[in-house]
């Protein structure tokens, strides 16, 4: 099946508070806080006013805004300008924009089983 990397299944508004774990079937926009552990099947993106207090696990990752904890891709991870991570990510490649400010380890991984390489 081809990935569809338009698409957009779950928007989190700006105005919206989550306390809990989140699943989501396919992608999903922070704009929002959450506190707790999302999983998303395919693209995690956050807005740039967006705050993640808890783990990420997706196929790719996009941050604009603030994660405080760590961030988990098959896929790539992308810090776009102004990003801020405080914890470690783990991925299979990692892009960081200018004026982004990432405090913790990452640990590259391969797609197929996760392991180091």
């Amino acid at each position: 099946m081809a990935r569809d990397e338009g698409k957009l299944d779950t928007v989190i508004g700006p105005d919206t508070v989550v306390r809990g774990d989140l699943r989501v079937g396919g992608s999903l926009r922070l704009d929002g806080q959450v506190e707790g552990r999302i999983d998303v099947t395919e693209t995690f993106q956050t807005g740039p006013r967006s705050l993640l207090k808890g783990e990420a696990h997706a196929r790719d990752a996009v941050i604009a805004g603030r994660v405080e904890g760590d961030v988990h891709a098959s896929g790539t991870v992308e810090m776009q300008a102004g990003a801020q991570v405080f914890g470690n990510i783990a991925c299979k490649g990692l892009v960081i924009q200018r004026d982004c400010v990432f405090q913790g380890n990452c640990t590259m991984v391969q797609s197929e089983g996760g392991q180091k390489q």
